[in-house]
């Protein structure tokens, strides 16, 4: 009996666990661990970071969607209207167009950071925060969005 019940608990565990499956929270560490832009168009900021204009093609974002597939992410075409190819490290930080920094991001993911990449850029631009400290904030923002809300905080009282 008790090793019915502590399988009946397993199973509804994991069918849980799958249940959130639908869509990644944030990027994978080992396919998304995010890289700075390598053939730049430009530099800017008083940093002189450099800039990648934005160049992702259709085959780069499907070639994503099915690597994130593959870890049992259900990314489904019928509902690719709900996602975006996001770069991990945003562009305006200096962020490349390159696999390893581009990630299937939800709406609703998308709804607690991306007002962080603006606010983050703004600051650099205004010589207040340095790329190295940005990208360790977006990346913690992405990384938990329960942290957006701490993290806009902090470049605001910059």
């Amino acid at each position: 009996m008790r090793k019915a019940f502590l399988f009946f608990v397993v199973c509804t565990q994991l069918s849980s666990a799958f249940a959130y499956n639908e869509y990644p929270m944030a990027p994978n560490a080992s396919l998304t661990p995010g890289e700075l832009c390598d053939r730049p168009s430009t530099y800017r900021y008083p940093e002189h970071i450099a800039y990648c204009e934005r160049d992702v093609d259709e085959t780069l974002k499907e070639q994503i969607f099915e690597s994130y597939r593959q870890l049992g992410f259900r990314l489904t075409g019928n509902r690719r209207s709900s996602y975006k190819v996001d770069h991990y490290i945003p562009l305006c930080a200096g962020g490349s167009n390159n696999r390893e920094n581009l990630w299937p991001q939800h709406i609703s993911v998308g709804q607690h950071t991306d007002f962080l990449e603006d606010l983050g850029c703004k600051k650099m631009a205004e010589g207040k925060l340095l790329q190295a400290d940005f990208i360790k904030l977006i990346k913690r923002a992405k990384n938990n969005i329960e942290e957006a809300p701490a993290v806009r905080g902090q470049l605001d009282r910059l």
